[in-house]
């Protein structure tokens, strides 16, 4: 008998197929989704909620890339401060004990909920006769990332001196960019099919979708 235990893979197939795993679990999330007739927000959130934490997860070899942050940001614009703030929270909690829990936990958890929040504040302006606009959603989820790692590097202040924090952030900039860059990649691809996910549940008056690029 083959033990596939022993089978040994590169990083980057690894990577690839971890990829093609999200892509797997995207698509089988959808699947479910499109089942269910009756709008609940219950059943979205739950959705978005097992989709960040494996992409999160299954990302991680990718510094600083995940689906997280573009998720909580729509969420804030579509459920509202409160729901993105719990999804955030949970998010955090429950890919931290995977990947490790500590007092980062708690600094992740609010910055994806300050994200949650600005995005719940600028609802009114990302939608426009009955639009989003995904270019001002993908300028607002570049800057977000910076925010988020910004706000998450505070907690290094439990270890070093406030003298060093500067140096510190600049050190953490290729990382931010690649957050940046990963969240844009994310608002090209979950945007839509997302919007469309939260449309359904969300109790809006009228149907929103998202304009594109050439908008």
């Amino acid at each position: 008998m083959i033990d596939a235990h022993s089978i040994e893979i590169t990083n980057s197939e690894l990577m690839l197929l971890n990829v093609a795993l999200l892509f797997l679990i995207g698509w089988i999330l959808v699947k479910t989704e499109k089942k269910i007739d009756t709008k609940n927000e219950f059943f979205a959130l739950s959705l978005i909620l097992v989709f960040a934490v494996f992409g999160r997860i299954l990302l991680n070899p990718i510094p600083n890339v995940q689906p997280v942050t573009v998720l909580i940001l729509l969420t804030g614009i579509y459920f509202g401060a409160s729901r993105s703030i719990i999804l955030a929270s949970l998010v955090a909690l429950i890919s931290n004990i995977y990947l490790g829990h500590g007092i980062w936990t708690f600094y992740q958890a609010g910055a994806w909920s300050v994200i949650g929040i600005i995005g719940s504040i600028l609802s009114s302006t990302l939608i426009s006769e009955n639009k989003i606009n995904i270019n001002i959603l993908a300028s607002l989820a570049f800057f977000s990332a910076f925010l988020f790692d910004w706000i998450v590097s505070l907690s290094a202040l439990h270890s070093i001196s406030i003298e060093i924090m500067p140096a510190y952030l600049i050190s953490g900039i290729p990382y931010d960019l690649l957050h940046a860059v990963g969240n844009l990649a994310f608002v090209a691809w979950l945007a839509n099919p997302i919007s469309k996910l939260m449309q359904k549940h969300v109790q809006f008056s009228s149907s929103i979708t998202v304009k594109s690029f050439d908008s």
